[in-house]
């Protein structure tokens, strides 16, 4: 009979849990001395998936993180694995108490305040990076704004050394929609964030001519100016792809020379806007990666900064314990108009909030929504809960925020982007290769063998915490100064791939005609 000490194979997440996390293969037969009894596995247990501690009735909860995660479908055993086979979600009732654990935030004095190198805007914006885009109206200016753009690859921009590139911002929408709703807004709002993104010093709006998304409306509607650092044409008014193509590349080369007139120089982290998003998840997500980035985004907080927790999916049943960290109430109501926004649009569409885990989280130990909601909102750190935004709305309050986005990652990270986000960390258990341009993204490691096996893509190993290498607020500290050195101009993993134009994709709501 084999046995294996507790601490040495599973993970007791809280004392009211029933459940524990495995760190590594268990087989069955094992014996384990957990919480004072001696527990027998009944079944193999694969790394990082549950493994029952007590018998648990039909229809009984099933906690982790001293939260319910689900219930259970059938009675479990003590020593059976915990999953698909015995655990389902279920609706259950929330306890909404607005702002009962809402604290002073410890802001660090102005004078003690972390600064990193950025480059000051006229407007008195901070950008972590300095692009130059051609951004499209509609998909199918798509190519021609490729072309355009592929004329300032490899050495072309040798003269322009503080320029870090041409990107080009391209996507699925623009027409064959209605010219108004959420869809409609969303991917307005998604243009007109990226177009004056501090990270952007100058844009090209780029269209077909005869798009439901007129250029001449966007700019009028949401209030852009015109000028040295924002043109637009379309490619029937230009004569075609050729002669459009052509005037793209000079129109961009007139933006080089003033682009390329900047210096960083030392600016507070308070000018730092982060976005947070987790992707490829799993049951290490919420013990390592996710809960070390809330650390780090409690520290960017008390140093002045922004940090944007989206994804409103993937923190629906654990949106009580945001509301638990609200400033006021109407925050927290804001935030329950949003899961009740939801919960009706899924319903229209045939679907339901807990379609998730993927199947992906699922082999990764993550069961029902529950589970990977609650792993999820641990990004959000410890800070008080300040605002709600609507998607890709500009982001204006310091402090820790919210955004509805989708789960889905590069929609969700190009609504927060367009917010006005400069910076993203972005966790991943089984693996994510993401960029996100013209914002730098760094991929924060939930465990170590995914880790060592994909060590090219991924920048901080967070599974040091379950290997009793580092704690939470060792790797909150180390994910800030990295934060910190990123947004000065060290490429993260991503950059030095290039990842990062095709992940522009705005969310797109509504019938498409």
């Amino acid at each position: 009979m084999n046995r294996m000490k507790s601490e040495d194979a599973v993970l007791r997440l809280h004392a009211a849990d029933n459940v524990v996390v495995s760190k590594g293969e268990i087989a069955a037969g094992t014996e384990l001395p957990e919480n004072g009894v001696l527990l027998k596995v009944k079944d193999a247990i694969p790394f990082g998936h549950k493994l029952a501690t007590h018998a648990i009735a039909k229809g009984e909860a099933v906690r982790k993180y001293g939260q319910i995660i689900g219930f259970a479908t059938c009675d479990i055993a003590p020593g059976e694995h915990v999953h698909e086979q015995n655990l389902a979600f279920a609706e259950f009732a929330r306890d909404y108490q607005f702002g009962a654990d809402a604290a002073p935030t410890d802001f660090i004095a102005e004078a003690e305040r972390a600064t990193f190198q950025g480059i000051l805007r006229a407007d008195g914006r901070v950008a972590t990076r300095n692009y130059l885009a051609v951004i499209t109206s509609v998909n199918c200016s798509a190519t021609v704004a490729r072309y355009i753009c592929d004329h300032f690859r490899g050495p072309a921009l040798d003269p322009w050394p503080n320029v870090d590139g041409v990107i080009a911002l391209t996507h699925g929408a623009g027409c064959g929609t209605a010219p108004h709703g959420d869809g409609w807004d969303n991917m307005r709002r998604c243009i007109a964030g990226y177009s004056t993104h501090p990270n952007i010093a100058g844009s090209l709006l780029l269209g077909l001519g005869c798009e439901i998304n007129q250029i001449d409306g966007l700019v009028a509607d949401l209030g852009l100016t015109p000028g040295e650092a924002l043109h637009s044409m379309t490619i029937q008014d230009m004569g075609g792809t050729n002669a459009t193509v052509r005037a793209g590349i000079a129109c961009i080369e007139s933006m080089l020379p003033a682009a390329n007139d900047v210096k960083r120089r030392a600016v507070p982290a308070s000018h730092i806007t982060l976005g947070m998003e987790c992707g490829g998840s799993d049951a290490f997500s919420g013990v390592t990666a996710n809960p070390a980035l809330g650390a780090a985004a409690d520290l960017l907080v008390r140093n002045g900064g922004t940090a944007i927790l989206g994804e409103t999916p993937e923190i629906y049943g654990a949106e009580h314990l945001l509301i638990r960290r609200v400033e006021s109430e109407a925050v927290g109501r804001k935030l329950l108009e949003r899961i009740s926004w939801w919960e009706e649009y899924t319903k229209k569409n045939g679907a339901v909030v807990d379609n998730n885990p993927s199947p992906g989280n699922k082999e990764g130990g993550l069961t029902t929504i529950l589970e990977k909601s609650l792993g999820a909102a641990a990004k959000g750190g410890t800070s008080n809960l300040v605002e709600v935004y609507r998607y890709a709305e500009p982001v204006r309050t310091k402090g820790f925020v919210f955004m509805d986005t989708p789960g889905y990652d590069p929609v969700s990270v190009t609504g927060m982007v367009a917010g006005g986000a400069n910076m993203v960390c972005f966790t991943t258990g089984r693996g994510s290769v993401f960029g996100c341009k013209p914002a730098p993204s760094l991929k924060l490691a939930t465990n170590s063998e995914m880790f060592s096996r994909m060590h090219e893509d991924m920048d901080i190993n967070c599974g040091r915490i379950t290997d009793g290498e580092a704690d939470i607020e060792s790797l909150g500290r180390e994910i800030f100064e990295l934060i910190l050195r990123t947004a000065s101009g060290e490429p993260s993993k991503s950059e030095a791939f290039g990842f990062g134009e095709e992940e522009f994709v705005p969310w797109q709501v509504g019938a498409v005609l």
